[in-house]
């Protein structure tokens, strides 16, 4: 056999091998030419939704007024001072019950219509309340192919895939950018969308910006399978072996 070509054989089983690993796009929106805008999708507005539990934090000019809201063992609180009271959870029906005011409807409204409406219970009582209501259980989770996958708690109730894919530590070198699951729960009823992060035409969909309970799933691509499958391990030991039969072989040859 001619020496040239035994190593030449070689040579292109070994490029062969390294080229099975098909290239990908690793930067997000690598379509986008310089600056550019994007309208916001029109319906990324946050709803109260029943099993919400949502925070109401009420402020009077009146602290004889305040002290109507608080616990038995509470002491009175000096003017414009917080009063906060957690954990109201709203019920089927979408209502929360509040100290003093009784029954609220806020299943189905922005965070600012569920204040606005509660203020209006509350100045019926008060004098010249005002009102904070944020979702307590706001939360997304974020699995797949991330560094540091988690389920993360959101305290101003807005946040978009990139930020909840900054927060579990980005993808890896094995996400598919091109292919970012979103889940989400609605009306009772699950939603599945898919979103393509190389495309900037993400910016459009209405599932760029998550709501509460929202799961994004980053799918690993098949370069991942195929570096920890058990022909990928022996590898290796192919090539350390296809190595030592060419030394053996030029030995052979030369005598």
């Amino acid at each position: 056999m001619n020496l040239k070509i035994f190593y030449g054989h070689c040579a292109l089983v070994l490029l062969l091998a390294a080229g099975c690993a098909q290239r990908r796009d690793l930067v997000y929106f690598s379509n986008m030419a310089n600056a550019t805008s994007v309208a916001n999708p029109t319906n990324q507005e946050v709803y109260i939704a029943p099993n919400d539990l949502i925070n109401v934090t009420m402020h009077s000019l009146n602290p004889e007024s305040d002290n109507l809201f608080l616990n038995k063992n509470a002491t009175s609180i000096a003017m414009y001072s917080p009063m906060k009271i957690d954990g109201y959870k709203v019920n089927e029906n979408g209502m929360i019950h509040l100290p003093i005011v009784g029954d609220i409807k806020v299943a189905g409204m922005k965070i600012e219509e569920a204040q606005k409406v509660i203020t209006a219970e509350l100045s019926k009582k008060v004098k010249e309340p005002l009102v904070e209501v944020h979702i307590v259980n706001f939360k997304i989770t974020v699995i797949g192919e991330v560094s540091r996958p988690s389920t993360f708690n959101i305290t101003d109730e807005k946040i978009d895939v990139l930020e909840a894919l900054g927060m579990a530590g980005d993808m890896t070198v094995y996400g598919k950018r091109e292919n970012v699951l979103v889940i989400r729960n609605e009306d009772g009823k699950k939603t599945l969308t898919r979103l393509n992060l190389n495309d900037k035409a993400s910016f459009n969909s209405p599932y760029f910006y998550l709501k509460q309970n929202d799961i994004v799933y980053v799918e690993p691509d098949k370069s991942k399978a195929v570096e920890f499958s058990q022909n990928t391990r022996l590898m290796p030991i192919v090539i350390a072996s296809i190595s030592a039969l060419a030394v053996l072989a030029a030995v052979v040859l030369k005598r």
